[in-house]
């Protein structure tokens, strides 16, 4: 056998002999990375767990859409559900993430 090409059944029986379970999870829709100022959107992503001696790796497979949650939120938006609502800004802000920069939907969230 060549280097570089291992079946796929040996690949997994090797692994399993190392103590490594590699699972895909199936029917994922969406796969969201969210950091202080980008989330990143997968979309139909594709995503592994591998599994070695208790400690689990999860893989993500597939091209995000970036988006920059700063901008995402106007701050007129944030100035009138907080003049609403009575809220802090960020209560405010976190009910427009949430509900994706509804600011009826928004408000009546703070307000219910």
């Amino acid at each position: 056998m060549m280097p570089g090409r291992i079946n796929p059944r040996q690949m997994n029986q090797m692994m399993k002999r190392l103590g490594i379970n590699v699972k895909e999870i199936e029917n994922v829709e969406k796969v969201i990375i969210q950091t202080g100022d980008k989330e990143y959107v997968f979309e139909n992503a594709e995503v592994t767990i591998m599994d070695a001696q208790g400690q689990k790796t999860y893989q993500i497979t597939g091209n995000p859409k970036i988006i920059d949650r700063k901008e995402e939120i106007k701050e007129e938006d944030i100035k009138l559900v907080i003049e609403q609502t009575g809220k802090s800004e960020e209560e405010a802000i976190k009910a427009l993430e949430e509900t994706n920069g509804d600011i009826a939907e928004a408000i009546m969230k703070l307000t219910s």
